[in-house]
């Protein structure tokens, strides 16, 4: 028993995360898709961004902060990403592939209502998902301007092609970084090809509050206004920071938090 609470304590030293339940559930192609479930109040979907995993989330202000104020904290491992399967076909990501994951895992949890908060290539993810589930009573779209509406993106092409071996001074960096945390660099391929689009029209159809968060340092993905502007209920925040470090920021949970309340 000493022993049992010896290794405890070690762990909690190492900031691990021990209260999180780590699970998964079979999608409809039977994909496994990994998330953890943390909290027991009103459930908050968090959907992480491009070369990323679920752990993205962990030690952030914004995680931490949401399970102070009472939330179920629920965040998937997208299909492809971390310890999600990672298939290798065209069609398992094709046709709304996460969309339908993301249905199927509230589903799983029998979740009747919750909110949602999306970063970078989650909220183009979530975009989607906001004209699909009506469960969804408020929504955060992080790191993210108005490009993403576009079908013909060149910025989406060209990660799409520099995960095929077509890289660039812009994109080699990325190429690296995958490469370096062992991610699956044909699965980042087909994720970018098959990426959702969400039109403006869809988008002016959505009547769900929403709030648009992007750092002051932040113009990878278009314009933030513009984005506001084509959606009827929302609002939008600009705070410190730049792509890759605005959603670990306390101003950008402060926000959230207020946003959310």
């Amino acid at each position: 028993m000493v022993a049992i609470r010896m290794v405890f304590f070690f762990l909690l030293c190492l900031g691990l995360d021990l209260s999180a339940q780590t699970s998964q559930f079979n999608s409809f192609d039977g994909s496994k898709i990994v998330y953890t479930d943390e909290g027991e109040g009103k459930p908050i979907l968090l959907v992480h961004g491009f070369i990323n995993t679920r752990k993205s989330w962990e030690n952030t202000a914004l995680k931490k902060d949401l399970l102070a104020k009472g939330y179920r904290v629920i965040i998937p491992d997208l299909r492809g990403n971390g310890d999600s399967d990672k298939p290798k076909g065209e069609r398992a990501y094709a046709n709304g592939a996460e969309i339908k994951d993301l249905i199927l895992l509230m589903d799983h949890l029998k979740i009747k209502r919750y909110k949602a908060i999306g970063y970078s290539r989650g909220s183009i993810v979530l975009a989607k998902l906001l004209t699909t589930d009506k469960r969804i009573k408020k929504a955060v779209l992080g790191g993210m301007g108005v490009d993403f509406t576009n079908p013909d993106w060149d910025r989406r092409r060209m990660f799409a092609k520099a995960f095929a071996g077509e890289t660039n001074e812009i994109t080699q960096g990325a190429v690296d970084y995958a490469r370096s945390i062992h991610a699956d660099l044909l699965s980042l391929h087909l994720q970018q090809k098959h990426q959702p689009v969400t039109s403006l029209r869809e988008l002016g159809a959505i009547r769900k509050r929403i709030l648009i968060i992007t750092g002051d340092q932040d113009a990878d993905n278009g314009n933030p206004e513009k984005l506001q502007r084509a959606l009827p209920r929302a609002e939008l925040q600009i705070v410190e920071g730049d792509h890759n470090g605005t959603y670990k920021t306390k101003g950008f949970s402060k926000a959230i938090i207020d946003f959310l309340d």
